[in-house]
């Protein structure tokens, strides 16, 4: 009876301790790093697509092109960029909220659509913060005041002085509504205390052709945007809005250094994807366009363009991000900036 006793009792716990361990198993596997998954799920296995939310030739669109061109050699795997444009970038960012959270549709925007817009269109069938998730920023670039050749005024103290003396007001040219080159004209009036009128275009591309023209008198652009025709001459850069000066035109000062202290634009661009992403692709995106940034021949590249390489963690852009979008809103109040402005 001992003999058997023992044995049952040893059969127990045998048995006990086989169900321990596969209970132990099963919460082994739901709490495995992320990055185990993972490595059983190869990505990407199909073509990527870069939804860049503005029209092809400017900023997003250059950066878009750049970081998917290494990405595609990186993975692969085609990696192409589609410029779905319309309602100030609310249409294309929209598509990626909607999309499929396998990492196969990402969207490359900037710190204007995302938290610019949030302000001017409330009614936007997403939200900004909520239904994306932020993988990796790519740059950050200041803008510059541009004037066309043909206008008298030689730098931005001067073009501050004509608005306020001349009868009729100046007009600027901008990449669209509820852009920051918009945002930062209203911003450049209301600081100033001038009268400026707002012409609003389907892209920079078409803002610095009527700049050049004459047809428009001054206008905001992106530094990498129009880097190439500030060098040409075909329209001049009176002023930078960052804190500092950009190294490739170091000869042209600081909105802050031409009569505005204080004065402050300095956005970023970056990728962000639908909300639930898993984690661990998330850090391997984030890991390969850090690494990207990094290379010689991308930093050589952002450089000539006037951005600066601007990685960072996917929790550092949430929360970046989150308090963009409350700046931004104040500033839209106080400019008193509006959709048809």
């Amino acid at each position: 009876m001992t003999t058997r006793h023992d044995r049952h009792q040893g059969g127990t716990v045998v048995t006990l301790e086989r169900r321990v361990a596969a209970l132990l198993a099963v919460m082994l596997g739901l709490l495995l790093p992320a990055q185990v998954f993972a490595q059983s799920q190869p990505f990407p296995t199909r073509l990527v697509r870069l939804v860049v939310p503005q029209a092809a030739g400017g900023t997003t669109d250059v950066l878009a092109r750049a970081i998917g061109d290494r990405l595609s050699r990186r993975w692969n795997q085609p990696v192409i960029v589609e410029n779905v444009v319309g309602a100030a970038g609310n249409i294309g960012t929209a598509s990626v909220a909607k999309a499929a959270p396998d990492g196969h549709t990402l969207l490359v925007t900037y710190e204007g659509s995302q938290a610019i817009n949030p302000h001017l269109y409330p009614n936007q069938p997403f939200d900004s913060v909520r239904d994306f998730q932020p993988v990796a920023t790519l740059a950050r670039a200041g803008f510059y005041v541009i004037a066309s050749p043909q206008l008298p005024a030689r730098d931005l103290r001067a073009l501050i002085v004509l608005a306020r003396t001349r009868k009729d007001p100046l007009n600027y040219a901008t990449s669209g509504v509820g852009s920051v080159n918009h945002i930062i004209g209203e911003m450049l009036k209301s600081e100033a205390q001038i009268n400026m009128v707002h012409v609003a275009h389907r892209g920079i591309a078409q803002a610095i052709t009527n700049i050049s023209g004459g047809h428009v008198e001054a206008g905001i652009a992106a530094v990498p945007s129009v880097i190439g025709q500030v060098q040409d001459g075909v329209v001049r850069a009176i002023a930078v809005t960052s804190a500092v000066r950009t190294s490739v035109t170091p000869d042209v000062p600081t909105v802050a250094e031409s009569g505005l202290p204080g004065f402050d634009v300095n956005p970023w661009w970056g990728i962000l994807g639908p909300a639930g992403l898993d984690s661990a692709l998330v850090a391997k995106i984030n890991r390969d366009v850090g690494e990207i940034l990094g290379e010689p021949d991308m930093r050589d590249f952002m450089a000539k363009i006037g951005a600066e390489p601007y990685p960072t963690s996917p929790e550092a852009f949430r929360t970046m991000l989150k308090g963009d979008v409350e700046r931004w809103g104040r500033i839209v109040a106080a400019t008193g900036a509006r959709p048809e402005k």
